[in-house]
């Protein structure tokens, strides 16, 4: 979905710093789902997750599920 059919206000950045300014915004939206945006491009594309799959991958990672992605 287009990030800029979402509200302006309410995005959040959970996971920012030191990459120069890119970085991942998150909303949680009315209906429970989860939009996910890059900052550096507000009016982009916006993945949209339900609240299983969000749980599942911060699950994942926090169990280092995802850490192949640091190597």
């Amino acid at each position: 979905m287009p990030a800029a059919d979402l509200p302006a206000d309410g995005w959040t950045k959970p996971w920012s710093g030191g990459n120069g300014g890119a970085c991942v915004e998150t909303m949680k939206l009315a209906d429970g789902r989860v939009a996910v945006r890059q900052s550096t491009d507000p009016d982009g594309p916006a993945l949209i997750y339900t609240p299983g799959e969000i749980a599942a991958f911060i699950q994942g990672a926090k169990a280092g599920k995802a850490d192949f992605l640091l190597t």
